[in-house]
């Protein structure tokens, strides 16, 4: 079985510390938005990424 399409990464303190598959996009957006709501803190980075097109779709803090 492949991992589902879309990643979240959560990496505290620089150091990976949870990744999650899922096939459905809003899905996956709904995870990512629940991380931010736990880990949303200076030292916290987490990434929402389509592993097909291997594009970043968004990320906490937002890079400007």
């Amino acid at each position: 079985m492949t991992p589902g399409r879309y990643r979240v990464t959560l990496v505290l303190d620089g150091r990976p510390a949870l990744h999650g598959w899922w096939n459905a996009e809003p899905t996956a957006r709904r995870q990512f938005a629940e991380l931010v709501g736990q880990y949303g803190r200076p030292g916290t980075h987490i990434t929402l990424a389509d592993e097909q097109t291997g594009m970043t779709l968004t990320e906490w803090p937002t890079v400007q």
